[in-house]
Formats: C-alpha cells, sequence, structure tokens
C-alpha cells in the first residue's frame, strides 16, 4: 500500500483496498481539517473564504462542510470515516441523504456558504477505482493552491492511529440533508421549462448506475417528458463497463433511442461532472461538437454574452462559433480546474474540454462543469430551436466547417514518459504528415499546430501512466494519420 496520499487532476484517487483504504480516507480528511483551519487565504479564518461570506452576508461560528458519495463500493463507508473525523475536529458536517453528484456538492457548497465540500468518488473510472474530490468555497475543485495544502497536513502513518477507523460507524452528531430536490428547483429557474413541456420530447436516459439516477427521471417527468430510464440501480459494478458516458458505455442507451424512437438520449459519468449524448440515430454525439452547438445556443437563443474559455485540446471549432458572434476565447492547460479559476470571475459564459466537462455562466449556478445541466441544456436547445437534433446539426453546419477529431493513449512506464518528453524538448518534429509545424505550444505537454490548421497534441496523463495523443483537422482522414505518426514518433523516443 503506497503511504504518500497525492492528489491528480481528478481528486485522490486509487485503487480500493490498495491506495484506497480506511486509513488513507482518515488521513485525507484529518489534512482536510488542518486546511480549514489553518490556511490563510481558503481556510475558515481566511481572507478569501471570509470575503466570500462577506459578499453574501453570511458568518459561521464553526466551519460548515457538504459531504457525500457515489455508489462505488465502500463509497457510503468511507463517507462515514470523513463524517466523523470532520465532526470530531469541530466542523459541522450536513450528509446528503442520496448519492452525491459533485456539481450539486459544488452548488450547496456555494448556496450554503460553507468552506467546502468532500464528495467520495472517483468520477469515471472502473469499478476497482474509488477516491475523494474536494471542494472549495468558490464551488469548484480544489485548484493547485489547495491541493499542495492539503497535501502538506497529510499525518505520518506513524503518527496515525494503529487500528482503522470505525466503519459503518455513523456521527450522530452529522445532519443528513436533502440537497437533490433543492437542487433540482435551482436548475428549473436555469432551464427553459415551459419550452421543454411544450415540446412534448421523449427522452432515453442512461445514468450508469451513478448518482444522476436520483436526479434525471425525476426532473424531466415534472417537465412533461416521456422518459425511457436504463442502469437507475446501484451496482458498484457498473454493468461491466467503465461509466465514463463515452460510446462504449452508452452502446445501451443508442439501442434504446432507436427501438423506441426517441428524440435524444442522456447520461452522465459515475458522478456527474461530464455528459453524454446520443442522437436519434444511435450516435454518440462528441463532447467536442456537443460543446460547440451548445455554445451557440447559449449565444442565440438565450442571449448570454460574454467571453469563452476551453482547454488547448478541445475543438477550434468553438473558435469558429465565437468568433461569428464577437466572442473572445482564452485557452488553457488540460485540467478543468484551469477553466474554474476563469469561471469564477463571473466574464465567460462557457468553459469547455473535450472530454465531456462544460461549465455554463448561469446565474448563481458553480463556475465547475455540470454534466446534468449539460444534459439538460441539450433538451432545452432542441425544445427551443422547435427542430429535432438531427436537424439542428445539419443547419449548424451550413454555417461551420466540420471538424474531425481522434484520440488515444499510449502506456508507458513514469520514467519513459518523462524521457519522451525530455526529447520532444530538445528536438521536436518541424514536419507532420508531409506538412510544416508552424507553432508548437508547450502550455502543457506539446501541441504542433500546422500550416494547414490542423493540429496534433501529446501530453503526460495526469492520472495514469499513459502518454495521450491528441488530433483534429477539418479532413477526416487527417487525425488518424497524425496520430500514426505520433506513435511512431515515441516508439522512436521510448
Amino acid at each position: 500500500m503506497s503511504t504518500n496520499i497525492k492528489f491528480s487532476t481528478a481528486g485522490f484517487r486509487g485503487t480500493i483496498a490498495e491506495g484506497v483504504t480506511a486509513q488513507s480516507i482518515y488521513r485525507l480528511s484529518t489534512a482536510i481539517a488542518a486546511h480549514i483551519f489553518s490556511n490563510k487565504y481558503y481556510g475558515f479564518d481566511g481572507d478569501g473564504y471570509q470575503k466570500h461570506l462577506l459578499k453574501r452576508g453570511l458568518k459561521f461560528k464553526k466551519p460548515l462542510v457538504f459531504v457525500g458519495h457515489d455508489g462505488r463500493f465502500l463509497s457510503d463507508k468511507f463517507a462515514d470515516i470523513v463524517c466523523d473525523v470532520l465532526a470530531t475536529k469541530g466542523i459541522t458536517v450536513k450528509r446528503a441523504h442520496y448519492p452525491l453528484p459533485t456539481p450539486v456538492a459544488e452548488w450547496a457548497a456555494l448556496k450554503e456558504g460553507a468552506v467546502g465540500a468532500v464528495v467520495i468518488t472517483a468520477s469515471e473510472a472502473d469499478y476497482t477505482q474509488n477516491g475523494l474530490k474536494w471542494v472549495s468555497f468558490y464551488g469548484g475543485i480544489a485548484n493547485n493552491e489547495v491541493v499542495a495544502d492539503i497535501e502538506r497536513h497529510v499525518p505520518s502513518l506513524s503518527s496515525t492511529p494503529r487500528d482503522n477507523p470505525e466503519f459503518g460507524y455513523q456521527n450522530t452528531a452529522v445532519t443528513e440533508v436533502n440537497l437533490r430536490d433543492e437542487y433540482l428547483k435551482h436548475i428549473s429557474k436555469i432551464i427553459n421549462v415551459a419550452a421543454i413541456k411544450k415540446a412534448k420530447l421523449k427522452v432515453g436516459v442512461d445514468t450508469l448506475h451513478g448518482a444522476a439516477s436520483n436526479y434525471f427521471s425525476k426532473f424531466l417527468q415534472s417537465c412533461g417528458v416521456q422518459v425511457e430510464e436504463i442502469n437507475a440501480n446501484t451496482d458498484v459494478m457498473f454493468g461491466g463497463v467503465v461509466p465514463n458516458a463515452g460510446p462504449v458505455a452508452l452502446k445501451q442507451l443508442s439501442a434504446l433511442v432507436v427501438k423506441k424512437k426517441l428524440h435524444i438520449g442522456l447520461s452522465c459519468n459515475s458522478d456527474c461532472d461530464k455528459f453524454g449524448i446520443i442522437g436519434p440515430d444511435g450516435e454518440w454525439i462528441s463532447p467536442n461538437q456537443v460543446a460547440a452547438l451548445l455554445l451557440e445556443h447559449l449565444v442565440k437563443n438565450r442571449k448570454l454574452s460574454g467571453k469563452v474559455c476551453r482547454s488547448l485540446i478541445t475543438t477550434s471549432l468553438i473558435d469558429e462559433v465565437a468568433k461569428k458572434y464577437n466572442l473572445s476565447v482564452r485557452e488553457t492547460p488540460v485540467g478543468f480546474k484551469y477553466i474554474n479559476e476563469l469561471m469564477i470571475s463571473g466574464q465567460y459564459i462557457m468553459g469547455a474540454e473535450e472530454s465531456g466537462g462544460i461549465a455554463v455562466g448561469a446565474a448563481n449556478h458553480v463556475p465547475d462543469k455540470d454534466g446534468i445541466l449539460a444534459c439538460l441544456l441539450m433538451l432545452e436547445m432542441i425544445a427551443m430551436e422547435k427542430k429535432n437534433l438531427k436537424q439542428i446539426i445539419k443547419d449548424f453546419y451550413k454555417k461551420y466547417h466540420a471538424y474531425y477529431d481522434k484520440k488515444v493513449s499510449v502506456p508507458k512506464r513514469e520514467m519513459e514518459i518523462a524521457q519522451i518528453m525530455e526529447k520532444l524538448n530538445l528536438n521536436p518534429p518541424l514536419t507532420l504528415n508531409k506538412t510544416s509545424v508552424w507553432r508548437i505550444d508547450q502550455t502543457d505537454g506539446f501541441k504542433f499546430i500546422l500550416r494547414d490548421g490542423s493540429w496534433l497534441a501529446l501530453r503526460p496523463s495526469g492520472t495514469e501512466h499513459l502518454i495521450r495523443i491528441y488530433a483534429e483537422a477539418k479532413d477526416p482522414q487527417t487525425p488518424g494519420k497524425l496520430i500514426a505518426e505520433a506513435q511512431k514518433l515515441i516508439e522512436s523516443l521510448s
């Protein structure tokens, strides 16, 4: 078992009974409590948090933290440990009654003025994994500064009680709350419910045995939507699929949409920070395409104005839509925490990442990615356009050039990855796919932008021992060619 506790881009994560144990969750909870009481900006007495409370006219005698979990194996037991540690330290703890989506935890923290929230989840990882996400008071996943401070406070194994924390123990000082109904009431103020009711839509929902199970059907049925739901029960094995709302995981939803002749299929990953969309012909619609469609919807139909931000590996199609409506675009490194930092400013109407994360600058909503809201906005778009999704996409591409993207992951040892990145830094390719490299962006790994506008990106994964390779072009054949060339390049540098 690893004795070090380190966060990745998606929070603390590891294999159940190896890196993620009762003891590691206990140690991490202890570190979070220390962070709350000592940090001079993000902590309970910190300048940033106190200023945040002052703006909202709030004041607390003790720190408030929300705690929740998804349906993974032992998630509820790990949440018990977190609740007990925090309550014992003198922190007011409110625990979610239903499995808790991460964006709902963020919204609750923001709404109630909590110093933060804990969600026990490994997001879209497979069933062998679990972990913990810390949400800071600003309604987003912990940034680099917060993460470093929490890691610094993790107690050593030698100073941790030898006996494991009581598994399944529930502290009577912890209050149980129903965040689902409050969140859905909030969402109903953002989404055009009247338009959806009028459209009489038929929708397929696959919650992949995740935290969205208690959210989608209740809201959609209240909007008069005919709902066909699958995989709504809790299953720690996720039905044998990786719950990432990708094309493989959503094959069953795809077949349902076609069989029942539904207007659209909606899905979220296990903790609902990402989304999955199935079109009326059963096709999985890529997050890049969804982001571009939603940006136009936000500006054209909802009349929003402001800036747009996206990660450097997210589609350039967003830039084309933004250009049409005179919106500026800001590019960030990979990792939604960078987009979150921009969304907090209130200047941005949307932030997007190609892996399925979208944040929307709606009133009083979280500045982080919310898969539930993204799905409902797609439904709203269909209702407000008064067209089926197939026609909306067809009309969209009459105005914009199609972009084609592809990505693969190459497994390598940690030392190999470092060596490959160093060799690329010393001797980067100047030609790819027989086209000159126009510019090299090293904001996060390497992004080679070619003269014809196509691009290839290589970067180490922030969560696994992998090199991620991404490519995009206006020609459908080019991404595959660029990926193949990148794979050969990696092997030559190994």
